[in-house]
């Protein structure tokens, strides 16, 4: 079943830009690792940004086609499930031994693909399928709508937590203030989107397509003056020195 969309506003055009973002941001990503020749990070960050952009393309779908039920299921496994969570891996297996972020991420995927199983199976109040705007609020399990902050909240404790403490880590010295500066930009990336999904909970919709927008770009700008601060030989600890700081 779909209903045709009302008449859409300017506002309801921005994940249409946010996609194009994020089609750049993920080739961008992608070469890195090309040009590196390593980095698994840097997969999960691709993978990450490449869910955030299928995720705001669905929105722009809606606008211009109209809702369906199929169209707002993967709109919620994108945005509510895979929007943060393959960002947030790649923060892991930056930051932490390989043998730990393999064993997070045998554990956490599991959970992840059983919730996307859920949410296709679960059955919609067609009542609360709107025109213009996706919305969890279909999904008639509303303990599956519980589920989904067990993931965000893993996702925030890693993309938030872990670039706020490479930012206060960096800080400490002034050869590596630019790092600090740029995971302090990811950590504020990376909330804004949070802030507007809490509002498209109580029907704001619009500020969740702001916030988006700008996080991404936000995101975007402080990785590249991260990769900045690298090439000009301020970067990242190599994985045997965080082994070493990790034991």
């Amino acid at each position: 079943m779909t209903i045709l969309a009302a008449q859409p506003t300017l506002i309801h055009y921005l994940p249409i830009a946010t996609t194009l973002v994020a089609v750049v941001f993920f080739l961008v990503l992608v070469q890195r690792y090309r040009a590196k020749g390593e980095g698994v990070h840097l997969l999960w960050w691709a993978g990450g940004v490449a869910s955030y952009g299928i995720g705001t393309g669905l929105e722009s779908v809606i606008t211009l086609a109209g809702n369906s039920i199929w169209l707002n299921k993967w709109w919620y496994v994108m945005g509510a499930l895979l929007g943060a969570y393959p960002l947030a891996q790649g923060t892991v297996y930056l930051l932490l031994r390989r043998r730990t972020a393999n064993l997070l991420s045998m554990i956490t995927l599991p959970l992840v693909f059983a919730m996307v199983v859920l949410v296709a199976l679960c059955p919609v109040n067609l009542d609360m399928l709107d025109s213009l705007r996706p919305s969890g609020r279909v999904l008639v399990w509303s303990w599956l709508r519980l589920l989904s902050p067990l993931i965000n909240c893993y996702a925030a404790l890693f993309l938030v937590g872990g670039a706020v403490l490479s930012s206060w880590r960096f800080s400490q010295k002034r050869a590596t203030r630019q790092l600090a500066v740029g995971n302090a930009l990811i950590a504020i990336g990376a909330m804004l989107p949070g802030v507007g999904g809490m509002a498209a909970k109580v029907g704001s919709i619009e500020v969740l397509y702001i916030t988006e927008l700008i996080g991404l770009i936000v995101i975007w700008g402080g990785y590249s003056l991260c990769v900045w601060s690298v090439k000009h030989g301020t970067g990242f600890p190599t994985e045997e020195q965080r082994s070493r700081q990790t034991r």
